[in-house]
């Protein structure tokens, strides 16, 4: 986890002093690309004396056209206005070039706030000066590198971020963006035009579709960049600062891609959690996290929670067919819906589906990446959902896996657990399915908590859920039953924690008897490992990620209360609060672990896996004997035509 940055603001002083330096480049620069070729696009038909699109004319006096220019030039001003048949620039074009302007002196001012924070200004002026010692040109390569990458993604950020009102429903796939040059800023956004300029010329040859190239440029040069940056030196002035731009309500953090503090419309049928008959623990937490989400300050893009210790960043719901996952699902979202509504913030939901999944190279774990960046965005509450998961993502060394499957296995295991994963506390992740053991043991592993979505279990919740779904277009008595009696969360919730005090999966009770009998009670934390080590002999998939996701729990355990209604219900009482006063008012409420607590999330988390692996290696059976049958029918039909 990481804390939010110090915030900085980019004053309209600070852009509009490099507007003369971004329109000049926008207007003409000469480049000759070092890392990618140029693009040739295919020759259109069209009638005979008719062209495709008009010929270019020069914007500014003295400015040498295309038609006289190095192969090299970079026109991008004349490259867009030339779109079309119209002798004047459209609104859209118009629109775009003053995007990318603005974007581009953005980019100039924090590349400065840059140079200035780390030195590299004076570096810059002892370079000129002829006045560098040998001892600081490391150094100063190294920091201008930093500057080319910071400037770069900034330009990018804030282009596909200024477009988004523009954007339509069509798209364009443009490819990977290759021009990524670190010698310095200034280079590097000439090489970033280059390019641009050539996916221009190329794809766009209407104005919706000019529109889609730029943004779709934008978003695969950010993606470039920030790959790039995870290994590069003397970033942390950039990483550790946010930048703020007033006037754009945009903010830079990092290689964190900026979106524009909106939400989804949500047009799913939202569940009460009386509504939610059985699945008690797994409706506890939900409820518990839907409220943990609201205590996010957007001032500190922290969350107090995730900072204490006991947030949930992503959990697992799994179950038969029929259980209630997809109730569940809208019953979070609605309680968070309303929460954000009544707080007047902007709630984004997202569910990534199977219709995520592309033929095309790439795509899948790019349409991954835009669901995990629309969720994460630190200017909202997020809740975004993988249902059927073991569909989607694909697990490793399995066959049946499609390239695409595995491009977004490996997207969400960086995303939720990867060297860059950010967890702010304003978004949480939920992975659905009803056959978890088909899901990759290392991105199953990423989920933090665990729901087991089991659906009604005794006499009284079948009785609630019948009446429940009857509706009340009948006259049938209800009979001697006290309604929705056994759906007290409290009270079932702690029969359900109690009864995890002993392993259910037969595996697991195993170990938990064998250990008991030899070391007796486990009421030390040396027990407690030796029973961890237990486990992790009986199953080698048992990691110190297992121990870490027992320990989360155990924390959420700590912070076993839901915050009171009121405070949902008038902000000021809490949501509206300053940071360091929500984090006390939390503090307050915390409870101490125990050995209970921690013997119960252990056998909890234990089991899930048990039951996981049990029935992951028997599926293979399965599938093996069924193998063998086929081949050994084969050889008997195939005995039989020989005969």
């Amino acid at each position: 986890m990481s804390q939010s940055a110090d915030l900085m603001d980019l004053t309209e002083e600070d852009i509009r002093k490099h507007y003369p330096a971004a329109l000049s480049m926008l207007q003409g620069l000469d480049h000759t690309p070092r890392l990618a070729k140029a693009k040739e696009a295919p020759v259109a038909e069209r009638s005979a004396g008719l062209g495709t699109r008009r010929r270019f004319r020069s914007t500014t006096p003295g400015l040498v056209t295309r038609s006289t220019a190095r192969p090299e030039g970079v026109r991008l001003v004349e490259q867009v206005e030339g779109i079309g048949e119209d002798e004047l620039p459209s609104p859209l074009q118009a629109t775009v070039l003053h995007k990318l302007r603005r974007s581009l002196a953005i980019a100039l001012a924090t590349g400065e706030a840059f140079s200035e924070a780390t030195g590299l200004a004076e570096l810059k002026r002892g370079n000129l000066e002829g006045r560098l010692s040998d001892d600081k040109k490391a150094a100063f390569t190294e920091l201008l590198a930093a500057e080319a990458l910071a400037t770069l993604y900034t330009f990018a950020n804030a282009t596909s971020y200024l477009l988004a009102p523009s954007l339509t429903e069509v798209t364009v796939e443009i490819g990977a963006v290759e021009e990524v040059l670190t010698d310095n800023a200034q280079l590097a956004l000439h090489g970033a035009l280059w390019e641009l300029d050539q996916d221009v010329a190329l794809f766009a040859n209407e104005d919706t579709k000019l529109v889609a190239t730029v943004a779709a440029f934008a978003e695969q040069l950010m993606e470039k960049v920030a790959l790039r940056a995870q290994t590069a030196p003397r970033l942390v002035p950039f990483t550790g600062a946010s930048y703020h731009v007033e006037a754009d309500g945009l903010t830079i953090n990092g290689f964190t891609p900026a979106r524009a503090a909106k939400g989804s419309k949500l047009t799913m049928t939202f569940k009460k959690p009386n509504e939610v008959v059985g699945n008690h623990i797994a409706k506890y937490q939900a409820m518990k996290l839907s409220k943990m989400l609201m205590a996010y300050d957007f001032e500190r893009k922290l969350n107090p929670f995730a900072e204490l210790g006991g947030f949930i960043f992503t959990f697992m719901g799994d179950g038969a067919p029929g259980t209630g996952k997809t109730t569940l699902i809208q019953m979070m979202a609605g309680l968070i819906s309303g929460y954000c509504e009544t707080a007047g913030y902007a709630f984004r939901y997202q569910n990534l589906s199977t219709d995520n999944i592309d033929s095309y190279q790439g795509k899948s774990g790019q349409n991954a990446k835009a669901f995990i960046n629309n969720v994460i965005d630190p200017n909202v509450i997020g809740f975004g959902t993988i249902d059927d998961i073991d569909q989607l993502a694909g697990k490793r060394g399995d066959r049946q896996s499609s390239a695409g499957q595995l491009e977004i296995t490996a997207v969400l295991m960086e995303s939720f657990a990867g060297a860059n994963t950010v967890v702010r506390g304003n978004c949480t992740f939920g992975m659905f399915s009803n056959y978890p053991e088909n899901v990759d043991d290392a991105l199953r592993q990423r989920a933090g908590a665990r729901f087991l979505v089991d659906g009604p279990q005794t006499r009284e919740d079948y009785i609630d859920i019948l009446h429940l779904l009857m509706g009340k277009n009948h006259d049938i008595p209800v009979g001697d039953h006290d309604l929705f009696a056994a759906q007290e969360i409290k009270k079932a919730v702690a029969a359900s924690f109690d009864s995890h005090s002993k392993p259910h999966e037969a595996g697991l009770l195993e170990v938990f008897d064998r250990v008991n009998s030899k070391i007796g009670g486990l009421d030390t934390i040396a027990k407690l490992g030796t029973y961890l080590k237990g486990i992790q002999e009986a199953d080698p998939r048992f990691t110190g990620r297992a121990i870490k996701n027992i320990t989360d729990a155990v924390k959420v355990r700590a912070m076993d209360f839901e915050l009171p209604d009121e405070w949902m219900d008038e902000p000021e009482l809490f949501l509206f609060k300053s940071y360091d006063d929500k984090k006390a008012m939390i503090e307050e409420m915390r409870q101490p672990i125990t050995v209970e607590m921690v013997i119960q999330e252990i056998n909890r988390y234990a089991d899930s896996e048990f039951r996981y692996a049990d029935k992951s290696d028997e599926v293979a059976i399965e599938n093996m004997v069924r193998d063998y049958g086929r081949t050994e029918e084969a050889k008997r039909r195939y005995l039989e035509s020989k005969g």
